[in-house]
């Protein structure tokens, strides 16, 4: 038995009933996509049921097709993979205009260094803004965005990245009692004017409860992490992971992890979607990324047998065409291969169909929430 489970991080599909409670009523990043590139074509994408799940003219599905609805409260990365392994949140996690000064305090005192900034900003230009002092101080960078994320920057040559991941780690057990999703490590090099963010980015999630994951990896199967998968789940239920620092990276493993594996679930994050594409808003490059993934997925069909299972979905939406740089709430995209069949699923009440579903696949256990859409319509 065994399963892929593909997340295109952002590739939503319209904006959720409930999106006007984000600000987000409208979005709907596949769907501007195609409206604003009239002539993209992704014909294996097309050939599982992209086009029917959009309404756009398109071949008959070979796969099972449909959407899902978050039921998560929030719009980050963390709730939605949480809820795809079968964890519902009632409460988002927490976000700041400004942390706390116990939260920074407390940070400060145990990793003995003292914080630069604290306050909104973009990853690049908080480095224009701060870099140069930071490199004089040696004081590490402290900034937030729209998402659960406390994160830190440093250069490389002033805080090595093993110093840098400490204070993390560090500010990662402070910062659970703020319910925070996570805390990043962001280390750069070069010089003012030419700061450039390097591949040695590290996330620490809080740990999450009792997922899918645990209940596949405690049935003695193996759940390979692939991306930022490790990260997400702080490397709960995982009995392997192989991080990548690209969509093509990420796609060269599953090559390589598909060829040895015949048994267990690959879990698979493809962040440049939402990194490199939704939140700067540049909708040529997500275009060009959807086509590079198409073109591996044409190469990769062939080698599913009828017993495997193929799940492609996404964790929210980051619409390159919305105001802002946020994520935005939107239902996911849902294209399932297995065993032949091509049924149209409809609209999903939960991402926690996915681990419903891997229940039933890997003969586990009932999951507690969501309903298996292996076995019909809904």
């Amino acid at each position: 038995m065994r399963a892929l489970l593909l997340v295109l991080d952002s590739a939503g599909c319209g904006h959720a009933p409930d999106a006007a409670a984000y600000g987000d009523e409208g979005a709907d990043t596949l769907g501007h996509i195609f409206a604003a590139q009239p002539a993209l074509a992704l014909p294996a994408l097309f050939s599982l049921g992209l086009g029917k799940i959009m309404g756009l003219p398109a071949p008959a599905a070979l796969a099972s097709h449909g959407r899902m609805r978050p039921r998560s409260a929030g719009k980050d990365t963390t709730t939605g993979h949480w809820e795809i392994a079968g964890v519902i949140l009632d409460q988002p996690f927490a976000t700041y205009s400004e942390f706390p000064p116990e939260l920074v305090r407390a940070i400060e005192h145990e990793a003995g260094v003292r914080l630069l900034g604290n306050y909104p900003q973009s990853g690049t230009t908080i480095l224009t803004e701060l870099g140069a002092e930071h490199l004089r101080t040696g004081r590490p960078i402290l900034y937030t965005s729209a998402d659960s994320v406390l994160q830190i920057a440093a250069h490389e040559s002033v805080i090595p990245l093993p110093q840098l991941y400490e204070i993390c780690r560090i500010a990662r057990r402070h910062a659970d009692a703020f319910r925070i999703g996570r805390v990043i490590a962001r280390p750069f090099t070069g010089e003012p004017g030419a700061f450039q963010r390097t591949s040695g980015r590290h996330d620490f999630s809080a740990i999450p409860p009792h997922t899918i994951l645990n209940a596949i990896a405690d049935s003695g199967l193996p759940v390979e992490g692939v991306g930022k998968i490790h990260d997400i789940f702080a490397g709960s239920g995982l009995t392997r992971s192989t991080p990548t620092t690209s969509n093509a990276a990420g796609m060269a493993v599953i090559d390589t992890l598909w060829a040895e594996k015949r048994d267990g679930l690959i879990f698979v994050n493809l962040v440049d979607f939402d990194m490199l594409f939704g939140h700067r808003r540049d909708l040529p490059g997500y275009t060009n990324a959807l086509v590079e993934f198409d073109t591996w997925l044409a190469t990769f069909l062939p080698r599913c047998a009828p017993g495997d299972l193929l799940l492609i979905t996404a964790d929210h939406g980051n619409d390159p065409t919305f105001p802002g740089t946020d994520h935005t709430r939107e239902e996911v995209p849902l294209l399932v291969l297995h065993a032949g069949r091509a049924a149209a699923l409809g609209t999903r009440r939960t991402f926690a169909d996915v681990a419903a579903t891997l229940a039933g696949f890997f003969h586990l256990d009932p999951w507690s929430v969501g309903e298996s859409f292996l076995g019909g319509p809904r």
